[in-house]
């Protein structure tokens, strides 16, 4: 029973932080945009390499195959 409980808490922790990951991706993507239209090549550039990290993460958690 303690292995089911266990499994249970490590699916909601998993999903929670995919929510999380889910939000700073629409930050970041926001983030981006706003870099694009003020011409902020440095901020394009820190956006792009944060997206993907973020992609990364969520590829290793296999969000993608859901």
């Amino acid at each position: 029973m303690k292995q089911v409980v266990h499994f249970i808490r490590k699916e909601d922790v998993e999903r929670e932080y995919v929510r999380t990951l889910q939000l700073e991706l629409d930050y970041e993507l926001a983030t981006l945009y706003d870099a694009l239209q003020d011409e902020d090549t440095v901020q394009v550039d820190k956006s792009k390499m944060r997206l993907m990290e973020i992609h990364n993460e969520l590829e290793t958690l296999n969000v993608f195959s859901m």
